[in-house]
């Protein structure tokens, strides 16, 4: 385990040279009392975890770092914190591939050329001095996609003739890019991060299916309400509110 000292503007960044995984790694220093923030970087993952439980696999090369910080923020809102990731993921795309291929599937999918490029698992847990802890979990592709995976992926070295980045370069790339954007949210509000997740939406107007758990809903993606939510118009014109689940347009689901 190496501290480095970082050449953001953002939060140190702890480099983990293998680890179970980033998010449970900062559960942990949350439960021990660190507040943050700290980025932790791990160069190899073994447990990786994406959203519901299910295996995130980190290969060589790869980018699987977690922030850890605190807020005061109530839980429903430090939610909002996933759409902040996933606009530092599609700026951290951009810097190596061409913007026109970048695009965010709702929840928090950042795709490439049309296919899951990066995963993003927000934790977080209750502090004893109060407030909330959060760990934002954030996993790209950049040298590889996964060997095995229930559903399309790519990795950005596919999409660029250039080598692409290490995981450390990437690192310092994400971390401005979150500050960024963490600085719009607060200072702007959710509004603002909303109207900029908008604008690389992917899918929105078309026909999806959207599987809940309990049950599975067809309708037309119509854009994110106040809180995060998916607005989607079902076929007999009702507006259905879309919370929590997995949205499908036009693949196999």
């Amino acid at each position: 385990m190496t501290g480095v000292p970082s050449l953001s503007k953002g939060p140190p960044v702890v480099v983990l040279d293998e680890i179970d995984s980033t998010n449970a790694e900062a559960r942990r220093r949350a439960e021990a009392g660190e507040a943050g923030p700290v980025w932790l970087l791990g160069l190899r993952q073994t447990a990786g975890r994406g959203r519901r439980g299910r295996a995130w696999e980190t290969g060589a090369g790869n980018l699987a770092a977690t922030l850890l910080f605190a807020t005061d923020k109530p839980p429903a809102e430090a939610a909002q914190v996933s759409f902040v990731a996933a606009l530092a993921v599609a700026d951290l795309l951009a810097v190596y591939a061409p913007a026109s291929l970048i695009s965010l599937k709702w929840p928090n999918d950042p795709l490439l050329g049309g296919l899951k490029v990066s995963g993003i698992l927000v934790e977080s847990g209750t502090r004893p001095t109060g407030g909330l802890w959060i760990a934002v979990g954030i996993g790209v592709n950049l040298a590889r996609k996964p060997i095995d995976s229930e559903r399309p992926t790519t990795a950005l070295t596919t999409h660029r003739a250039a080598p692409p980045p290490s995981p450390v370069e990437a690192i310092e790339v994400l971390s401005d890019a979150f500050e960024r954007w963490s600085r719009v949210w607060l200072t702007l509000g959710f509004p603002a991060i909303a109207d900029a997740w908008t604008a690389r939406a992917h899918g929105l107007g078309e026909p999806c299916v959207a599987r809940l758990g309990t049950e599975t809903v067809e309708g037309v993606a119509e854009g994110l309400d106040g809180d995060g939510a998916l607005r989607l118009r079902l076929p007999d014109g009702r507006l259905r509110r879309i919370t929590a689940g997995d949205v499908f347009f036009g693949e196999a689901t």
